[in-house]
């Protein structure tokens, strides 16, 4: 199955070619200050992502490490990239299906969570990163 999505605009388009991607949902100051709250983050293998359209597309390096797609013409935040990692994590909030079949596998940087919520489901909480994470 090929699911794709973009930004508000359209300026930026992607595939992802492949197994059904994990969500996480990313409770870090940085995920929170780029999109407003936490971001549903989706681990995707390298080979199985592909940018489709890229005529909006800009990067913001947000770390010594890592840096974050974003469309340079309407501002959507489109996820994020580790430095020599074989994963690639895009927000699942850009995906044109809402992310049918989909569901949050957990939670991570549960303890850098906006202190004005709560995380309400059962899905296994992690203060960082998960145990078992892509290395880099």
């Amino acid at each position: 199955m090929t699911r794709t999505g973009g930004c508000l605009c359209g300026a930026v388009r992607y595939a992802i070619d492949g197994p059904d991607p994990a969500i996480d949902i990313c409770h870090c100051s940085m995920c929170r200050r780029q999109g407003g709250h936490a971001q549903a983050a989706m681990t995707v293998a390298r080979e199985h992502f592909r940018w489709t359209r890229s005529d909006g597309l800009a990067w913001y390096r947000s770390s010594d490490h890592g840096r974050r797609p974003f469309c340079r013409l309407c501002g959507s935040a489109l996820g994020y990239e580790e430095d020599g990692d074989d994963h690639v994590y895009p927000n699942a909030g850009s995906l044109d299906d809402g992310g049918a079949g989909l569901s949050v596998r957990s939670h991570i940087h549960a303890a850098s969570r906006g202190a004005y919520y709560t995380i309400a489901d059962d899905a296994p909480q992690f203060p960082v990163l998960r145990p078992d994470a892509p290395e880099s």
